[in-house]
């Protein structure tokens, strides 16, 4: 396993996302998974501001504008994404990864990923405890099965996490 040596300082990294249109483009383009153009970032960013699909004209020249003037040259230049002004499109680089990394990834359910992590250790641990200690309907159950069970609510998590993430999976797959 190779290091890297090229991370994002923190107080880049802080400065990047300080914007919320900022941190919105760095999300639609994950979601997307590829190169998209600016017209289509513009889109996906001012419905997610407006809330609505198609999101109105002037939020989206709002948006095109901006991410044109300054957003999409301030994550270029940080070589979070990379920008070719000709074709006008956009892809999201290695080092978004570091940009990312500071922001919480959310399940499914809306509770972070590490917090449904440790809900799952800690209830498998409970419930294995209490198969060990005899408590009556869990201790029916052999603290094998438990314990079988637990590992296999992690695996499950794990597959949901990794199909959710599959396009930036997918992508660090692609780059090495």
């Amino acid at each position: 396993m190779k290091l890297r040596n090229d991370v994002l300082p923190a107080e880049q990294v802080y400065s990047i996302l300080a914007n919320e249109r900022r941190r919105r483009a760095i999300e639609q383009l994950s979601s997307v998974g590829g190169p998209v153009s600016v017209n289509e970032l513009s889109t996906l960013v001012a419905g997610r501001e407006t809330g609505e699909s198609p999101p109105p004209k002037r939020a989206r020249e709002s948006v095109y504008t901006s991410l044109v003037q300054t957003h999409l040259p301030k994550l270029a230049a940080a070589g979070v994404i990379t920008y070719d002004r000709e074709t006008q499109t956009i892809e999201l680089s290695r080092r978004a990864r570091d940009v990312r990394l500071y922001t919480e990834i959310l399940a499914p359910g809306g509770a972070t990923w590490s917090e449904l992590y440790r809900a799952l250790a800690v209830g498998s641990l409970l419930v294995v405890l209490a198969a060990l200690l005899d408590v009556p309907l869990v201790s029916a159950v052999d603290p094998i099965l438990w314990t079988s069970l637990g590992l296999g609510a992690f695996a499950a998590a794990s597959a949901v996490q990794l199909w959710v993430n599959r396009f930036s999976v997918l992508r660090q797959l692609r780059l090495r």
